[in-house]
């Protein structure tokens, strides 16, 4: 089978994978860490802790707000300090537990030892419920919880489960050492997720750049005998991890507007979010730490660190010698979709996945111009959209022509604004108008809701 890709739009950045050499290394433990209450979408956690509580490793901290939430875990043992508001990586408050850091005790029944277990439990139920309880959720920058995407609504079938190995951000590479170092976990946590769906095929998605990670995994599959999942081979082009890019290339089914992946029979999880599913269910192990790639030209080491939930983003950078004079921006992430970092004393969330640093001459915008209608940014976006007049619409003010031409469907890649020849801030403004159509959308949901309700009585 010929290397796959999406079929509409796309960009073809420089990988720039300066840190695929690097071996995951555990991070020390910060004296003292934060553990936000929003690590996912949907409803903030609840704390389930008081001020002045002991708690160990892997003990429930926070139970989930709603059914779109997920469970919350102590990273560390130790003492908790304070519940309140804390700045998050862009200064905005958010409910945070404060632990001060007392030892390494861990919570009894999670399995630290490095056997593996090969042998899934038959009852589906409760390993949805095991991922339920570890509170795993989608670390490939999404965050949504695990097991909802496993329980599919009424009516919906889920035929292919798909693992996103692609990692097509450029720098990025803690996928990759994933893969390469915990293939046979990851591979576990794949035929377990199988399982859960039905024992539908399962292919684990791999880019071309990474061709150890290729041969690993088929190597893996074939050395723990399991069935029905298999490695494709994808193109190099960016948004390749994106979900429903992804189910294009798979399975050349397009995901339509505002619908789930699984309205055509797919299930999309990260390759960490596969380990997570491991740990959770084989090892009785929550989500308390992930692997995080610290890199850029100017960072002084390249790194991927394995990091507890809650450390310091300072406490990061100091243990890789620090933010050089040079670096003019921090991004959380990759430089496509990353965010930039406003607050050096935000700590780690679940869906940290990297820290970039980039000097002035690689953020430094060029002046825009005016708009030449080249009609390059809707030959690049992935979703079909047409850029340029979403632009239009949104210095407008026209919300119902936004909503109109699917601002909504907007993933926020940035292939926009990287082929504009013009340096029009698209991507700025289009998540800005994208940002008030969806509230105008949730808003009027819930106003129906309501009226819907009123009418009952």
């Amino acid at each position: 089978m010929g290397k796959r890709t999406f079929s509409i739009g796309g960009v073809h950045p420089h990988d720039n994978k300066i840190s695929r050499d690097c071996r995951i290394k555990p991070l020390a433990i910060p004296p003292t860490v934060y553990i936000s209450m929003s690590q996912h979408i949907g409803a903030p956690a609840k704390p389930v802790v008081a001020v002045g509580d002991k708690v160990k490793v892997g003990q429930v901290v926070a139970e989930p707000g709603g059914f779109v939430s997920a469970f919350i875990h102590s990273s560390v043992s130790g003492t908790v300090k304070s519940i309140a508001p804390r700045a998050d990586l862009a200064g905005n408050p958010v409910m945070t537990i404060e632990i001060a850091v007392e030892g390494d005790e861990w919570a009894e029944g999670i399995d630290r030892s490095e056997t593996l277990v090969t042998a899934i439990p038959s009852d589906n139920k409760a390993i949805i419920e095991k991922i339920r309880l570890g509170g795993v959720v989608g670390l490939g920058g999404a965050t949504f919880p695990t097991h909802v995407k496993l329980m599919p609504p009424p009516g919906s079938k889920c035929e292919r489960v798909i693992i996103n190995g692609c990692e097509c951000e450029p720098y990025l590479t803690s996928d990759f050492r994933t893969l390469l170092e915990k293939g046979e976990q990851v591979v576990i946590g794949a035929a377990i997720l199988r399982q859960v769906m039905g024992n539908v095929p399962c292919t684990i998605a791999i880019e071309e750049n990474k061709p150890e990670a290729i041969v690993h995994i088929r190597e893996v599959i074939a050395k723990l005998g399991y069935e029905g999942i298999e490695v494709m081979t994808m193109k190099m082009r960016y948004p390749q991890g994106g979900e429903k890019q992804l189910i294009d290339a798979v399975m050349g089914r397009q995901v339509g507007s505002g619908a789930l992946p699984i309205s055509v029979g797919a299930v999309v999880q990260n390759v960490a979010t596969a380990l997570a599913v491991y740990d959770a269910v084989q090892k009785n192990k929550p989500i308390i730490d992930n692997s995080v790639t610290v890199t850029g030209a100017c960072a002084a080491q390249q790194a991927n660190l394995l990091v507890r939930v809650g450390t310091p983003l300072r406490f990061i950078l100091d243990a890789v010698g620090g933010v050089p004079e040079s670096a003019a921006k921090i991004i959380s992430g990759g430089p496509m979709m990353g965010r930039a970092v406003a607050n050096l004393d935000a700590a780690t969330v679940k869906g940290t996945g990297a820290l970039l640093l980039l000097t002035e001459a690689e953020t430094r915008r060029k002046p825009a111009s005016a708009c030449i209608r080249c009609g390059k940014c809707a030959n690049a976006c992935p979703m079909g959209l047409e850029p340029f007049l979403l632009n239009r619409l949104v210095k407008a003010g026209d919300m119902e022509a936004l909503e109109e031409n699917a601002i909504q469907d907007c993933i926020e890649c940035g292939c926009c604004l990287y082929s504009c020849p013009a340096n029009i801030p698209l991507l700025d403004n289009i998540r800005m108008g994208k940002g008030a159509v969806l509230g105008a959308i949730r808003a009027r949901a819930a106003a129906a809701k309501a009226a819907a309700e009123a009418a009952k009585k």
